[in-house]
């Protein structure tokens, strides 16, 4: 894993912790804060990704990464309309991703047996197993992570990130 930057975020402004800001009398307001946690929020997203992306085996993108771990999470069986909302691209950025998945020959892509004009994603045996390759392609990435991560943190964040994640998902719109 690459070293972490030591390089300023967020327009160069210095971080301190909330207990600090109180003791300095300069807490910010909760709207502050939780813009604070998102732009975080993005900015790992953004890192994690460009070093998922690094490891990833069979020539697989994150993107296409994303949607077999969404269909081994989930279940598979959706549609690509359903798929592209859920991923929050559009059907045409979709339906390429799904293209070349079904060429790796990680997903199928039938006819809906309900609607024929409807098709629906099914993940195959091959699938399953690249998204397990995957993550344990990322196995040492993640191990790296322990040094600034150790487990009891994650047992701790992990609850209320799933609230966040359920609640943004319910909000949209």
């Amino acid at each position: 894993m690459p070293k972490p930057s030591n390089r300023p975020r967020g327009g160069g402004s210095k971080r301190t912790s909330c207990d600090e800001e109180v003791k300095q009398g300069k807490a910010r307001s909760e709207v502050d804060l939780l813009f604070q946690l998102f732009t975080e929020i993005g900015i790992i997203d953004q890192l994690a990704n460009a070093a998922f992306g690094k490891v990833l085996p069979h020539g697989l993108t994150s993107a296409q990464f994303a949607i077999l771990n969404h269909l081994v999470r989930t279940g598979d069986n959706e549609t690509p309309a359903r798929l592209a909302e859920i991923m929050q691209v559009s059907r045409a950025t979709l339906t390429s991703t799904l293209r070349r998945l079904k060429s790796k020959g990680f997903v199928r892509i039938v006819a809906d047996r309900n609607d024929g004009r409807s098709k629906r994603i099914l993940l195959t045996q091959a699938g399953r197993l690249a998204r397990e390759s995957s993550i344990e392609s990322a196995a040492p990435l993640l191990d790296s992570v322990r040094a600034v991560l150790p487990r009891v943190d994650v047992v701790r964040w992990l609850p209320q990130l799933q609230r966040l994640r359920e609640w943004l998902d319910r909000a949209r719109a």
